[in-house]
């Protein structure tokens, strides 16, 4: 039976929700839905390293064979099988992780939250890159801190600017390779620079790497968590290397942080789809990775040259821009008197999408930059949205 006139909710949200703040990049995301749009905004994996088939093949034999454990509950830290193949390929270099130390995340993006649900009060001290990633400023943001900028140059993050700032922090959150958004990584010398001065400050890490893997030589870089296992938190995920939609990252984290997270997951989920973990497993299990990742390599190792050159060709003198040797972003630094986000109107109406650089500051943003990603873009429509985009920039010169 419906109530007659009820009266209005008054609603009364907490000041968490009230602070709350939509994605910027989601927002511009609506707008390149339009197939005239193209589009550098988003830092989507191309559907093109989709592994459809293989995944078609393993969810109806995980169904077929084990169809009633893949869909009932699971435990909240995870399918050990999985948890162990993460544990086995992060060891190494002298360090062994044990599956005990992995916890499964709905996405990386979980994992942030969690490890701000964790170890940030309100107030707390969180140190962070110039520029970092934006959904981690946001998961963080949840809970309040005092965000803490820590100096970068063209290698990245300064490790030596730690020291000034770093009494009472909680942390300190780096992106070492091919960093979102600027497509810079950490010299092996100042990884252990970095480990150093952070366990010399008895601070924690945080090692985000959701693009490690997708160096175009791949040659891969040293993971910190195997210089000091008891003192760096590694994050990863297979939303890069397999598929985004499945969702499915981790966290690896020392003993006695890793069952905090795992209570606060509880709390937010119970666990990860079982079914969807049994079936990542049973793509990777016999080394799948080790024969797809390279065709990912390839392939964006070709459309960022695409990208580079036309750069090269189409932007005036007195803009500037980072040369990854991985991942998918391209940083650019325009003249100062250029706002970026006045241009991505401009862009907009030309056609073209990017994403401005002043939300990935957690503290002053730079304005005269943007991030460029070319991954979902093949490279003749690459040359002619840089070409458009070189012409509006030029004529604010």
């Amino acid at each position: 039976m419906k109530i007659e006139n009820p009266n209005p909710i008054q609603w009364r949200f907490a000041e968490r929700a009230e602070q709350l703040q939509s994605s910027f990049i989601r927002e511009i995301l609506k707008i390149t839905q339009r197939p005239e749009i193209i589009s550098f905004a988003g830092g989507l994996p191309s559907p093109a390293t989709f592994p459809v088939e293989e995944m078609k093949i393993a969810f109806d034999k995980v169904l077929s064979n084990n169809g009633k454990v893949a869909l009932q509950y699971g435990p909240t830290d995870g399918y050990l099988p999985l948890r162990q193949w993460i544990a086995d390929s992060l060891s190494g270099n002298g360090s062994t992780i044990l599956p005990e130390q992995v916890l499964m995340t709905s996405g990386s993006q979980q994992a942030l939250d969690l490890l701000g649900k964790v170890l940030i009060d309100e107030g707390s001290k969180v140190l962070v890159e110039t520029p970092s990633y934006l959904g981690a400023l946001q998961a963080f943001s949840v809970y309040r801190p005092e965000f803490v900028s820590v100096d970068t140059d063209d290698e990245g993050l300064v490790p030596s600017s730690i020291n000034p700032v770093a009494d009472g922090a909680r942390l300190l959150y780096a992106l070492p390779n091919f960093q979102n958004p600027t497509g810079r990584s950490l010299s092996v010398a100042r990884r252990v620079e970095l480990v150093e001065t952070c366990a010399h400050h008895g601070l924690p890490l945080i090692e985000d790497d959701p693009y490690g893997a997708l160096s175009y030589s791949g040659e891969p870089y040293p993971k910190m968590i195997n210089m000091n296992p008891d003192g760096v938190i590694y994050m990863g995920s297979f939303s890069k290397v397999l598929t985004p939609g499945i969702r499915l990252g981790y966290v690896v984290a020392p003993m006695p942080l890793v069952r905090r997270l795992e209570l606060a997951k509880q709390a937010a989920d119970l666990h990860t789809s079982q079914l969807t973990q049994m079936v990542v497993h049973e793509v990777i299990k016999d080394g799948f990775l080790d024969r797809h990742i390279p065709s990912i390599r390839s392939l964006y190792g070709n459309q960022c040259q695409a990208m580079l050159s036309a750069l090269e060709e189409h932007f005036p003198a007195g803009v500037t821009w980072t040369k990854p040797e991985g991942g998918m972003f391209i940083w650019v630094t325009l003249p100062k008197h250029i706002d970026a986000m006045k241009l991505l109107d401009e862009a907009i109406a030309n056609k073209v999408a990017f994403v401005p650089g002043a939300p990935f500051y957690a503290n002053t943003p730079d304005t005269h930059t943007l991030r460029l990603s070319f991954v979902t873009v093949p490279p003749e429509r690459i040359r002619e949205g840089i070409a458009i985009l070189g012409k509006l920039i030029a004529a604010k010169m």
